[in-house]
């Protein structure tokens, strides 16, 4: 009887999904994993057992592919190797690049004085970085990738929706920045303006960069974090040459930073908030995927001091495009905010040379840290067996291709009001469900082996593998977002005020809004289950 009611006891247990005791992880000792023995009690023979729960085998430098999570299975201790260096110099290889001068050079064309913009740009970089190293942190601690951390709020399978979305930004960048490096080429090898006529060899132009970036990508993330190790020296030297051309030729700080506000108050207030979810949405898509390069850091101290430093790199970044954009009426009489058009200006076979050698690898740099990385660990997530992580990043190449990026850069309104804002209500929400899910309702605990496992008795399996309270937060995230959104683009005449004011602050509304119902279902559920079994007791 006795052995009997255990076996029930047991069977009710598992029926609510309630946890059992299995891998502790205690967030402070990120390495320190204890298994409790698991029993097994038999009634004929009246005789316990236990055997430990085995962990998918880690990845090892003899085989890249051991298990069938390939490369998303956890980085050992031992090879996780990035110090701050290494982060900090991805950090400002992601920065120093074409799309951030234009992000900058469009504040001036907005009516921002210089200091206007440095603040703006300081100030959303700011708030970003406290989502950004807070999902930084479980992905040090056990060394595992975005679409891994993912399964702990969505589930096994639901976790492919948030990993697919930000895959999809993802390979629209790629296009966009190959397009800007092809441009680059075009314009400063054969100089001469693009037009219907020269589609051809700027397509070809186009297709010679991506091939570039991809026998680059071919060599995985050692050949990744070699390019940004060496790359952000020779940028930052780049960018300091041309800051120093201005001012020599400028007449110095003075007349460069002349150029006035042409904003009033009110029209200030109205152009700063969309343009600091502008900014906050520029690193969004990296701040969400941040686990797949922090998977690899030292330590907790190295990942934080690496990426501490961001605001200050891109408020430096942003004072070097607004001084030298400014600079430009000063030197020629118009403001010339697209940095590779003032490059085919300023010199001669020599410094288009060095200026195709600069854009370039500020490009690539930026490229294939923030665009393939993550659609390539988001195919390794959804089929483990049949993409590895250089199969998913030619994907992500070849995706990047069909985006058409010469039709999303046609203005630079569609570019930051259309893209930036637009993609910024699905980036808000995943990172909101994330951040709720690992410190407010998981309480930073999370069961190791559990995020490998697709069993229905797994511990983040929820329902038939999808987390429904986390699905019906994205929605309730992004759903605020949709009128302003469809009036933006032209295809709603009319809507209210209130909606317009919810797209123009997107990532912030989005974020705050799935993150508050993901707690509020997550916990209402959970006490539910606990109400339930204690009247079955």
């Amino acid at each position: 009887m006795e052995s009997t009611c255990l076996h029930l006891r047991l069977s009710h247990h598992r029926s609510l999904r309630l946890p059992f005791p299995r891998c502790q992880i205690s967030p402070l000792k990120p390495h320190s994993i204890s298994f409790p023995s698991t029993l097994h009690f038999s009634p004929l023979h009246s005789s316990f057992s236990y055997t430990r729960p085995k962990l998918l085998p880690l990845q090892s430098n003899s085989n890249p592919n051991p298990n069938p999570e390939g490369d998303l299975a956890p980085i050992p201790p031992s090879n996780r190797t990035f110090t701050a260096w290494d982060l900090a110099s991805l950090w400002i290889g992601l920065v120093v690049g074409v799309p951030s001068y234009y992000l900058a050079g469009s504040l001036v064309d907005l009516g921002m004085s210089w200091l206007q913009g440095v603040s703006t740009v300081f100030l959303a970089n700011a708030l970003l970085l406290i989502p950004l190293l807070l999902t930084a942190y479980p992905a040090t601690s056990l060394g595992i990738p975005f679409p891994v951390l993912a399964r702990a709020s969505f589930g096994p399978r639901g976790s492919h929706i948030p990993s697919l979305l930000r895959a999809f930004v993802a390979c629209g960048w790629f296009g966009i920045e190959s397009w800007i490096g092809g441009q680059t080429l075009f314009l400063l090898l054969f100089n001469s303006s693009p037009s219907p006529s020269s589609f051809r060899l700027e397509f070809a132009c186009f297709l010679l960069f991506w091939f570039a970036q991809l026998a680059i990508v071919l060599k995985g993330m050692d050949g990744i974090r070699a390019l940004e190790k060496y790359a952000a020296p020779i940028l930052i030297v780049l960018v300091s040459s041309l800051l120093g051309w201005a001012y020599f030729t400028a007449g110095g700080f003075g007349p460069m930073l002349s150029l006035p506000s042409r904003l009033s108050s009110s029209q200030f207030w109205a152009v700063f908030f969309p343009s600091l979810t502008a900014n906050i949405s520029f690193w969004a898509t990296v701040a969400i995927n941040i686990p797949d390069f922090t998977r690899y850091a030292r330590s907790q101290k190295d990942q934080i001091l690496g990426q501490v430093g961001l605001p200050f790199f891109m408020a430096m970044f942003t004072f070097a495009g607004l001084a030298v954009t400014s600079a430009t009426e000063v030197i020629f009489g118009q403001v010339i905010s697209d940095p590779i058009q003032l490059l085919g200006r300023i010199g001669g076979p020599f410094t288009k040379l060095i200026s195709i050698f600069g854009i370039s690898l500020a490009t690539i740099t930026t490229n294939i840290a923030a665009n393939v990385v993550a659609p390539a660990n988001a195919l390794v997530s959804l089929n483990p067996r049949l993409f590895t992580f250089t199969g998913g990043a030619v994907v992500t190449a070849l995706l990047g291709i069909a985006f058409q990026p010469w039709k999303l850069l046609s203005s630079s309104e569609s570019f930051v009001y259309t893209w930036l804002l637009g993609y910024s209500a699905l980036m808000g929400p995943i990172g909101g469900i994330i951040l709720s899910d690992y410190y407010l309702v998981k309480r930073m605990n999370l069961d190791l082996e559990g995020l490998y496992s697709d069993s229905v008795d797994g511990p983040y399996y929820y329902q038939n593998g999808f987390n429904v309270a986390a699905l019906v937060a994205l929605v309730a995230g992004v759903l605020p977002i949709v009128p302003g959104f469809l009036h933006k683009v032209g295809i709603l005449s009319n809507t209210f005020k209130a909606f317009v004011t919810a797209y123009n602050n997107a990532w912030f509304v989005s974020f705050f809004i799935s993150g508050l119902v993901y707690w509020l279902l997550s916990t209402s559920k959970e006490n539910e289950q606990k109400h339930r079994y204690a009247n079955s007791l």
